[in-house]
């Protein structure tokens, strides 16, 4: 059964829309992912992630669960949905990024890698059997291979070594797969080499996944590169499965991937840079503590129709940051979260309209990156 339909593709690039159907809802794509980390995202309910920001689908991170509080004691309690109170949607990754993370505290072979917790320094062996073993107990809907997330940069044959690794995992993953109410998804290495990618690409359609995620992106990389990664890459997954870019990121990446076929995307910086009192805008991003805006009684964004925007001043807002506030934190990811979201809903519906293009380049021309605030 096929779980993914297209039903818009876009004249002028390789943009698409999709239906992506899951155990618990259809997702609509392009989408976007708030993340989760720790079976929450940081600062709202999950009652706020509906009605607030209309989220279709989170991302909530294996490793950490593993560690804290443990897999088992999530399935005991009826699965991870249950135990965060969120009925729609989600997505787990396979831990493989934060275990490679810890480069002084693990040793990777063949069997999986074994790793020294940072919670309590006990020692885990963490296998592609294992992963998918943890992530079913969880109950997620999406569910992502265990690869190696190879560092950058690499030489030509460490990458290589590396994604043939991943793609052993990988059909290992396949095969300790137990429930069919999930989707599986393999993940694409191969660091900066188009040759590779391409390698990458083809041992891992071989295992005839459920969607395809490329990994090893955003690393460290200059932005170019890794455009360019995405744009050789994303034309050799399957046509009539979901793309997903892992870690990807600002406006501009998600609009420049789009246009590549890319389908999904997750990215810590709406809620994590909420929290460090910067807000998304159409005209750019805003840092709330600056003293310009002291006295400012606009909304953040006077464009956005978002509950803060609605309801409280620029000078509120930078009030509440720099009393160290609370609510300054809820705020601020409730009017980011809401921005990228309503950013995917513009980018579905223009390509239906097939003006993506445009849209594409009218938001980047207005969009200033040049610096972290804009003026009045």
């Amino acid at each position: 059964m096929n779980h993914f339909t297209l039903t818009a593709t876009d004249t002028y690039s390789q943009a698409r829309c999709g239906s992506l159907q899951t155990g618990h809802g259809v997702i609509k794509t392009p989408c976007f992912m708030p993340v989760g980390t720790k079976a929450t995202v940081k600062g709202l309910t999950p009652r706020q992630l509906h009605e607030e920001i209309d989220a279709q689908i989170i991302l909530a991170n294996t490793y950490h669960l593993f560690l804290r509080p443990g897999e088992q004691l999530i399935g005991d309690l009826g699965g991870l949905h249950a135990f965060m109170g969120w009925d729609g949607p989600i997505l787990t990754d396979s831990g493989g990024f934060q275990v490679f993370s810890l480069a002084s505290l693990r040793t990777l072979e063949e069997e999986g890698v074994t790793f020294r917790s940072p919670v309590d320094g006990s020692r885990h062996l963490l296998t592609p059997e294992r992963a998918i073993e943890i992530q079913e107990i969880l109950g997620s809907d999406i569910i992502m291979a265990f690869d190696e997330c190879t560092p950058y940069p690499v030489d030509y044959d460490e990458a290589r070594r590396s994604l043939q690794l991943t793609a052993r995992w990988a059909e290992r993953c396949k095969t300790a797969r137990k429930r069919s109410d999930n989707l599986l998804f393999g993940i694409v290495q191969g660091s900066m080499f188009p040759e590779l990618r391409r390698e990458s690409a083809e041992l891992t359609r071989e295992i005839n996944f459920d969607g395809y995620a490329l990994g090893g992106l955003s690393v460290g990389e200059e932005k170019s590169l890794m455009y360019e990664m995405v744009q050789f890459t994303a034309p050799l997954l399957p046509e009539n499965q979901p793309r997903y870019l892992m870690g990807v990121g600002k406006p501009e990446d998600i609009l420049t991937s789009v246009a590549a076929g890319i389908d999904m995307f997750d990215c810590v910086l709406p809620t994590r840079n909420a929290r460090n009192g910067m807000y998304f805008t159409w005209q750019g991003p805003l840092v709330i503590k600056q003293a310009r805006y002291r006295t400012d009684s606009l909304p953040i964004d006077e464009q956005c129709s978002c509950y803060v925007c609605q309801n409280f001043s620029r000078a509120y807002l930078r009030h509440l940051f720099q009393s160290a506030e609370i609510l300054s934190s809820v705020l601020a990811t409730i009017h980011n979260l809401y921005f990228y979201h309503q950013l995917m809903n513009k980018i579905r519906l223009q390509i239906e309209k097939g003006s993506f293009i445009d849209f594409m380049k009218n938001f980047i021309l207005n969009y200033d990156i040049s610096s972290q605030s804009h003026s009045k």
